[in-house]
């Protein structure tokens, strides 16, 4: 019976493989880059090595199929990537100036956390990604996940969320607005950046 729980090391291999077969906008990305652990260790292995008190995950009692990741303090887990996850990083992805593939492109994005800094940080400063395998999509994990961070934030007085997600993933987009994420406020008209207050109730 698939269960939240909390991330531990174990599962590392899981979420990777998980961020992996949901990156390419929902659907899987295996082999849509030259090295498959490029997406993960952008998009997962950060969260996992520096804020795994806020990586959730769903238990299906045969492995992890589902994940919430987040960052309490999205400008600070952008040093911190910077400071200890970056020389890694770069080592294994090397930076290609001016980038001239998709690739290239996603590489330079893994070298420039801050570029993942949304507006409205104060109102605004922890950040998520949310990723299931299709066998546990449009079963509430979704809402569990998102109401689980919620709570914890509450807790720890950060007073909302924000994330973004791709144009070509429109099925992120009708989950999110339906949980009562909104535009944030500095950019109304960016429909692809997102926010929710932590006393919202799911």
């Amino acid at each position: 019976m698939p269960h939240l729980r909390l991330y531990r090391p174990t599962d590392h291999a899981d979420v990777y493989d998980v961020c992996l077969r949901t990156g390419d906008s929902g659907g899987d990305a295996t082999g849509v880059f030259r090295d498959d652990t490029l997406l993960p260790d952008i998009y997962a292995g950060p969260y996992l090595a520096l804020q795994p008190d806020l990586a959730f995950v769903i238990d299906t009692g045969e492995r992890v199929s589902g994940y919430l990741l987040a960052a309490q303090d999205s400008r600070a887990f952008a040093e911190r990537y910077r400071a200890e996850w970056l020389p890694e990083f770069a080592a294994r992805h090397p930076l290609v100036e001016p980038p001239v593939t998709a690739e290239d492109r996603l590489v330079r994005v893994g070298h420039h956390p801050e570029s993942a800094l949304g507006p409205d940080q104060d109102r605004y400063p922890a950040h998520l990604h949310i990723d299931l395998l299709p066998e546990l999509q449009r079963q509430g994990w979704g809402r569990v996940l998102v109401r689980t961070l919620l709570e914890e934030l509450r807790r720890r007085n950060v007073p909302g969320v924000q994330l973004a997600y791709g144009e070509r993933n429109a099925g992120a987009g009708v989950f999110y607005r339906r949980l009562g994420f909104h535009p944030l406020p500095s950019t109304p008209e960016n429909g692809l950046a997102l926010a929710l207050e932590s006393d919202a109730q799911l």
